[in-house]
C-alpha cells in the first residue's frame, strides 16, 4: 500500500508568511536553562555525542580524541587516546549478559582505518581491530542479535569478542555512510546513491555464524544519501542530498516494503506528529491528518543540524548558525482550518490517495485545532555550528560544536536548590546550625 507524508524540497505556500527569524528577549521565563558549564579538552571540532548511561557521556570529534563526562558536574572522567587520525562513528555497546554485572563499552572507528571498544567505567581500551580496507564510517549495535555491524566499503558483521562473522563483497568505493536496524533481521545501508537492504540469516551449521543476504536495491536517487532514520521500530527514513527529500518505507504484515516521500534533514517522531527540520525551518508533520500543522519557515539563520523533541510539547533545534533554540507546540484558536496547497504534498509524484481517504481527513482537519511553534529559549554560548546535542532531563542538556567545546546547560533553579541543599548539609555536619523552637 502507498502511504505519504510530505513531497518536495520545497516549502510549502501559504502555510507560513514569509519572515525573519524569531527574537526573543532577555526575559525568557519559559527557558530553564539558565546556567551553563563550559566542558574543554578537544583540539577539533566536535562532532559527536553518545550516552552511555543516566549521568554519563562520549564525546569525539576531529582530534581523535574521546573524552568521558559526567553529565551533572561536567567531570572529565577519562581522555581515551588509541586513534591517530578524525573519529567517523562512535556507538554505545553495552554487554547483554544477564548473568555478569552489565557492563557500559563503547565503540568508536576512525579514519585510520581503525575499530577500538573502550571500557567506560575503566577508561581502559579492551580490543582494537585492525583489518579494514577503508575507513569505517558507521557501527551498529544489533542488541536482539547480540552482534554489531561496521559499514565502510562492504559490511561487516562481528561478535561481541570482535570475531569478524561473515562480510559482503566490495560494495563501492564511496563505501557506506550509514547504516539502521529494520525488523526481520534486515539493516538498511546508504551507498552513495543507492539504499540497500540486507538481511541477516543464520548459518544451517549449528555455528553462530551469519550470512548476510541482499535483499532490496534502491537505485532511482539523484544524489548521496545522507542518512537514515528509525521511526517506531517499523519505518525508515533516509534523507537524500541537495533535493532534502525524506524517503519513508513502512513494513507491512507480510515483512514487504511500502514506499512514500517527505521532507527533511533531521526529524524526531512523537505520537502521531513527526517533526522535521528543512533547511533552515522546522515543520510538524500529523500522520493521522497527513499534513502538516504547524511550521516555523526560518527557525535558524542557517540550516538546522538536529532536532529532538522533550518529553513536554517542547523541541530543541541546533544549526550551522551556532545558536539550540528551544520550541514549543502551541494551540491556536481560529474558525476554519487553514488550507494546505497539494502541490507541497504531491509534487514528487507521491501521496495519492483515494477520495474517501481525501473526505475522512479533510472533515479531521475541519475538527482539528491549529497549532503553532513558539520560541520559548534561545540558547547562546557556541560561537561556531552546533553538530548535535543530548538531552538529559533534568541533568541538563549538552551541546558540541565546530568550536571545540561542549556546553552543559543546567537548570539554574534546580541548581541553585542543590547549591542550598548541599550548603545545609555541610552546616549541619559541622554543628553551625543552631535550632531555634
Amino acid at each position: 500500500m502507498l502511504r505519504w507524508l510530505i513531497g518536495g524540497g520545497r516549502e510549502p505556500q501559504g502555510l507560513a508568511e514569509k519572515s525573519s527569524v524569531q527574537t526573543i528577549g532577555e526575559e525568557q521565563i519559559q527557558n530553564p536553562y539558565t546556567e551553563l558549564l563550559v566542558l574543554k579538552g578537544h583540539q577539533d571540532i566536535v562532532r559527536f555525542l553518545v550516552q552511555i548511561d543516566d549521568c554519563r557521556f562520549a564525546s569525539a570529534g576531529d582530534d581523535g580524541i574521546i573524552f568521558l563526562w559526567n553529565a551533572q558536574t561536567g567531570e572529565k572522567l577519562f581522555e581515551l587516546h588509541g586513534h591517530t587520525h578524525k573519529i567517523t562513528a562512535i556507538a554505545p555497546f553495552s554487554s547483554s549478559d544477564a548473568s555478569q554485572e552489565k557492563k557500559h563499552l563503547i565503540l568508536t572507528a576512525s579514519a585510520d582505518r581503525t575499530v577500538i571498544v573502550w571500557d567506560c567505567t575503566s577508561g581502559r581500551q579492551v580490543q582494537k581491530v585492525s583489518c579494514f580496507h577503508s575507513t569505517v564510517k558507521c557501527l551498529t549495535v544489533l542488541q536482539r542479535l547480540d552482534v554489531w555491524l561496521s559499514g565502510g566499503s562492504d559490511l561487516c558483521v562481528w561478535n561481541r569478542k570482535l570475531d569478524l562473522l561473515c562480510k559482503t563483497s566490495h560494495l563501492t568505493d564511496a563505501g557506506i555512510s550509514a547504516l539502521l536496524e529494520l525488523p526481520k533481521n534486515c539493516v538498511a545501508a546508504a551507498v552513495g546513491k543507492e539504499l540497500i537492504i540486507f538481511r541477516l540469516v543464520a548459518s544451517n551449521n549449528g555455528s553462530e555464524g551469519w550470512n548476510v543476504l541482499e535483499v532490496k536495491r534502491l537505485v532511482d536517487h539523484q544524489d548521496n544519501i545522507l542518512s537514515l532514520v528509525s521511526v517506531n521500530g517499523k519505518s525508515l527514513f533516509y534523507n537524500v542530498t541537495s533535493f532534502n527529500l525524506l524517503i519513508l518505507y513502512i513494513w507491512d504484515k507480510a515483512g514487504d516494503l511500502s514506499v512514500s516521500v517527505s521532507v527533511s534533514c533531521s526529524i524526531e517522531f512523537s505520537f502521531q506528529c513527526v517533526f522535521a527540520a528543512v533547511g533552515k525551518g522546522i515543520y510538524v508533520y500529523n500522520l493521522q491528518m497527513k499534513r502538516v500543522i504547524a511550521c516555523q519557515r526560518t527557525a535558524h539563520d542557517s540550516s538546522v543540524l538536529h532536532i529532538e523533541k522533550l518529553p513536554n510539547r517542547q523541541l530543541i533545534s541546533c544549526s550551522e548558525d551556532g545558536s539550540v533554540r528551544i520550541w514549543e507546540l502551541r494551540e491556536k484558536q481560529q474558525l476554519a482550518a487553514e488550507p494546505v496547497p497539494t502541490g507541497f504534498f504531491n509534487m514528487w509524484g507521491f501521496g495519492r490517495v483515494n477520495k474517501q481517504a481525501n473526505q475522512a481527513a479533510k472533515k479531521m482537519q475541519e475538527n482539528t485545532p491549529v497549532y503553532f511553534l513558539e520560541l520559548v529559549g534561545d540558547l547562546i554560548g557556541h560561537s561556531s555550528a552546533v553538530q548535535m546535542f543530548l538531552y538529559f532531563g533534568e541533568l541538563g542538556l549538552a551541546t558540541c560544536s565546530a568550536d571545540h567545546l561542549i556546553i552543559l546547560w543546567k537548570d539554574g533553579e534546580r541548581e541553585s536548590r542543590l547549591r542550598s541543599l548541599t550548603l545545609f548539609q555541610k552546616l549541619a555536619q559541622n554543628g553551625d546550625l543552631q535550632h531555634t523552637f
